[in-house]
């Protein structure tokens, strides 16, 4: 986690580091312990969180690209969220090396792109490398879901989800109705302290 890194002092730096190789982890980068068949949250951060996705047509077309990228392999996506300086993805996958494997072109393809379009000939950093989690149980999976819809308005970019156009929530109004979302939410509801640290990256 680079961000909340830098705000350690070197002892405590030391000590994460340490710490970090005890558990056969990177020094720095995230941990992918499980690599199996299964269904993951990913989340991926524009470096140090700057706001590089913050151009509305900018969001638009890279949602469209992320999600076709995992459409062309046949993955299940279940639930998305574009924002400002990151964004998840929730998904069923029969191979987690696809994962690195598609995520490595599109944060390649569009560091490339975006560095050009803002003048960023220095060669910008754009993306932090992806965290993933997999999804443990049915509770866990809808908890996920309304955490992913609930994102826009947790960062404080909208009052209401709705007002949020950047995500897979206009999906399930479509296909299960409001009324289904709404009582959703109050089977699962993420508690205060769920996803702390998602996406702090």
């Amino acid at each position: 986690m680079p961000y909340e890194y830098r705000k350690l002092s070197p002892e405590e730096r030391k000590e994460v580091v340490e710490g970090r190789k005890q558990q056969g982890y990177p020094a720095h980068s995230p941990p992918h312990p499980l690599r199996e068949e299964g269904t993951y949250l990913i989340t991926a951060a524009n470096y140090e969180h700057k706001h590089i996705l913050e151009n509305p047509t900018r969001r638009t077309a890279f949602e469209m690209l992320l999600i076709k990228s995992f459409q062309e392999v046949s993955a299940e996506i279940i639930a998305w969220v574009i924002l400002t300086n990151h964004y998840h993805l929730l998904l069923n996958i029969e191979s987690f090396e696809i994962i690195s494997d598609i995520l490595q072109y599109i944060h390649g393809s569009t560091s490339h792109q975006w560095n050009k379009e803002d003048g960023q000939t220095g060669k910008r950093k754009v993306w932090y490398r992806f965290s993933d989690r997999m999804i443990r149980n049915e509770k866990h999976l809808q908890r996920t879901l309304n955490y992913v819809h609930y994102n826009p308005v947790k960062h404080g970019l909208v009052e209401d989800v709705y007002a949020w156009k950047w995500s897979s929530l206009f999906l399930y109004e479509d296909e299960k109705g409001k009324t289904w979302l709404q009582e959703n939410w109050k089977k699962y509801k993420p508690s205060s302290h769920f996803g702390k640290d998602w996406d702090d990256l």
